[in-house]
């Protein structure tokens, strides 16, 4: 046999450890997997384009039955120790909620067992591994579910579709996490699940198991919407079939063991109040609250009397947002979180859509607007005279020239990537969205011209926008393209590729902007949708500030007012951020005391609302927004926050000027700073000369005067040094200068310009090196014209 320390680790896997686990009763068709991909791999946005990073991969994920793992195994080649790869596991195993960990490197097995902490880690030789019965048989003991009855319900089998549709890892932790506390006898259940990870799915694995083990014989799923039930009963549970019904109208039959409703339809007015109570209060085994941080999360409310009178019955509650408050609590009536997969999670695990934010100040919302002395409004009243702020604009005054400036920049952004982007314009109330709607249709007058749904409204009084709601969510479906609304579309609407959200209404509830940037996160490949952008008109992105935010943006950029509203991030650094922008005094948005005083009452009297016209509205210039190497975003200009980083990098201009000298690719230096969070690109656009990269450091770090590269050629050339090479080495290096003139000095450093026009014209890239006297003189040429050309001499 091949000498085993010159093996690789996939050899080493498929000659020593498969065969150790197999022969240890590990069966190859359900109960291991070998190079497991857990996650997808984070999304990165770079510039208008979007690539995936690494995926989590397990070497072998061992289950006692599909989808329920127990074990994991980390392998290293043979010229590591045995537990080299056990740090990595146990990190693996954390997020999979594995509590027997291995390592090896085909000698033997490191076994890290978080079962037994007296012998917490041993060595076992390859014949020792352990069998399914016997590590199961610990994990049963470890969870306490060593009775018949709870086995019987951990060991349920999950439902396969037969179309290779498994749950992902956390949809797993959460679904077995579920089924061994009911075991266990828990009855009150919180599955936190951000927004687009697939609750309800997740919702129908927990009931199947516990239907099919007849734990629980008849279920109830609770949702406050309409179209969350028809999405519920068309997709993940269509499973049940004519065992599954939809409580409507009022009827009530009780010949069915799976039932789906909205609270309303079990509740209602005086007359028809308590539907609910046709059912005895112990018919249900099991009740699924979907959204529960709504109308059900508050105490005495009616939706939680549904609840409370099936008090016998295990109840799950799920929500991406849980609600707590003085008078709302989530965690109060089903306890803290049993588990928790965060919308940063989700993000980092490449299973959600980064999101990046364009922040949009007008004067009038971050200046305020005072009316002109007996300023009337569009009736000829004249306008109360103060001062009326971003409160103030679409709940009791109407700027129509504001509504227009919105509409213009959310246009805008639309021309400069894509016109056909899915997009959700969230606006204060439902006449804001019907103005927002007449806008936006008369600024793509040629769209509307081409399909008059183009923009629509849609709004729960809008019975023609709601029709047009599943079409809007549906990939397949071009049109709608643009959805003004207010509430409706905040929760329950899967709109997989939508790209835009533009916030245009004041939101103050944390659980409200969770949801609202949860239309954005769905990831859907095939139509191009990995990332997605807000567009804030109301700095409700300050909210990012509230320590209960949990899934921070790729990247921030504030809108200057000469400067387009574009998806151009090219001079914005990526960061994962902690805070917004805060301004002096370390408010945020100009709101002094916190994302609170966003809360504003509906208004009750519709009457006061007053419309006025012939008000200048424009984009304030704005401060830029930049992060530091820690993520943190800072306030210093763009010069100032640069230089800090450099000459923490070059203590003088010498040291600089020696390591650029020295650096053979001064590529490699650049890509170094911009890594320590330099804005190279940044920098390039900030001094309005044709400056080299080189040039621009020295004058932002050493305050230095900037030359433009052609200023530096023809430096070169008056020194007249090219004399010393022969007439075509001298006529190439003549064409590298100007070749360094038009483009910088990258190109340069690679053999590859030797192919380009003129240089080729000299020859084959075998021949220019020859009339050099080979490869090594002719880089040798190139580095002295590099060093001619920055010769400060």
């Amino acid at each position: 046999m091949k000498d085993k320390s010159k093996l690789s680790e996939r050899d080493i896997c498929s000659k020593f450890i498969t065969p150790a686990i197999e022969k240890a009763g590990w069966d190859r068709m359900t109960q291991y997997r070998e190079e497991v991909n857990f996650t997808d791999g984070k999304i990165h946005v770079r510039g208008k384009l979007a690539t995936r990073g690494v995926r989590k991969r397990a070497d072998y994920i061992l289950y006692y039955k599909p989808n329920i793992p127990i074990a994991i195994i980390e392998v290293k080649e043979n010229n590591h120790s045995i537990g080299h790869g056990m740090q990595q596991a146990l990190a693996y195993a954390d997020i999979l909620h594995i509590p027997f960990v291995f390592s090896t490197n085909g000698d033997a097995f490191l076994f890290h067992n978080k079962t037994n902490p007296s012998a917490l880690e041993t060595e076992l030789s390859l014949e020792e591994f352990p069998s399914p019965e016997e590590l199961w048989q610990g994990y049963l003991q470890y969870k306490c579910l060593s009775n018949p009855t709870a086995q019987q319900i951990v060991e349920q089998d999950y439902y396969f579709d037969g179309k290779g549709r498994n749950p992902r890892y956390y949809q797993q932790n959460a679904i077995n996490a579920t089924l061994e506390a009911i075991a266990k006898g828990q009855n009150r259940i919180l599955l936190v699940m951000a927004t687009g990870t697939g609750k309800t799915y997740t919702s129908f694995q927990i009931v199947y198991r516990l239907w099919k083990s007849r734990t629980k014989k008849r279920i109830l799923f609770l949702a406050d919407r309409n179209a969350l039930i028809d999405q519920t009963k068309r997709g993940d549970f269509k499973f049940f079939k004519d065992k599954m019904t939809v409580v409507q109208k009022r009827q009530v039959d009780k010949s069915y063991e799976v039932y789906l409703a909205i609270y309303q339809g079990l509740t209602g007015n005086e007359e028809e109040k308590n539907i609910f109570k046709q059912f005895s209060p112990d018919f249900f085994d099991l009740i699924v609250i979907d959204e529960c941080h709504r109308g059900s999360a508050k105490e005495d409310s009616a939706w939680r009397e549904v609840l409370n009178y099936f008090s016998s019955a295990t109840q799950i509650g799920l929500t991406a947002t849980p609600k707590e408050d003085e008078e709302t609590s989530n965690s109060e009536y089903f306890g803290d979180p049993l588990y928790t997969y965060s919308l940063k999670q989700g993000i980092d695990d490449g299973f959600l859509a980064p999101y990046q934010v364009i922040r949009i100040g007008l004067d009038v919302d971050l200046e305020g607007w005072r009316p002109d002395a007996n300023k009337t409004d569009k009736s000829g009243a004249v306008i109360e005279d103060r001062i009326y702020n971003r409160k103030d604009f679409d709940r009791n005054l109407v700027i129509d020239e504001r509504t227009q400036t919105v509409a213009e920049k959310i246009t805008e952004f639309l021309k400069s990537t894509s016109r056909f982007n899915k997009t959700i314009v969230f606006c204060r109330d439902v006449d804001h969205a019907e103005r927002m709607r007449s806008a936006l249709a008369n600024l793509n007058a040629d769209l509307i011209a081409q399909n008059s749904k183009y923009v629509m409204r849609i709004t729960g009084d809008n019975e023609e926008g709601k029709r047009e709601l599943d079409n809007f969510i549906d990939p397949e479906q071009t049109y709608p393209v643009i959805a003004t609304t207010s509430e409706l579309m905040t929760t329950g609407v899967d709109a997989q590729t939508c790209k835009v959200i533009a916030l245009d209404a004041e939101i103050g509830s944390m659980t409200k902007f969770k949801q609202i940037v949860g239309r954005g996160t769905r990831v859907n490949e095939e139509f191009g949708k990995l990332y997605f952008t807000i567009l804030d008109f109301r700095n409700v992105t300050d909210l990012f500030a509230d320590k209960s935010f949990d899934g921070d943006p790729e990247r921030i950029k504030v809108v200057k007012g000469d400067e387009p509203v574009d998806g151009d991030f090219g001079n914005y650094i990526e960061a994962d951020i902690d805070l917004p922008l805060a301004n002096e005094g370390g408010s945020y948005g100009g709101i002094n005391s916190g994302p609170q005083d966003f809360f504003v009452p509906k208004s009750t009297n519709k009457a006061e609302k007053v419309y006025v016209n012939g008000v200048d509205v424009t984009v304030l210039n704005s401060r830029q927004l930049y992060f530091d190497k820690d993520g943190k975003p800072v306030t210093l200009s763009l010069k100032d926050y640069s230089k800090d980083i450099l000459q923490s990098n070059f203590q003088s201009l010498d040291q600089f000027l020696q390591t650029w000298s020295n650096t053979d690719k001064k590529e490699a230096i650049l890509q170094e700073l911009q890594e320590q969070g330099v804005p190279i690109d940044e920098l390039l656009k900030a001094v309005d000369r044709d400056s080299d990269i080189f040039d621009i450091i020295c004058h932002v770090a050493f305050d230095q005067k900037p030359l433009t590269r052609k200023e530096r050629a023809n430096n070169v050339k008056k020194r007249n040094y090219f004399t010393k090479y022969g007439e075509k080495a001298r006529k190439v290096l003549e064409s590298l200068l100007d070749k360094y003139t038009d483009e910088g000095i990258s190109n340069l450093e690679s053999l590859e310009v030797l192919k380009v026009n003129p240089i080729s014209e000299y020859g084959s890239p075998l021949e220019i090196v020859k009339s050099f006297g080979g490869k090594q003189q002719y880089l040798d040429a190139v580095k002295e014209l590099e060093q001619e050309i920055y010769s400060i001499a």
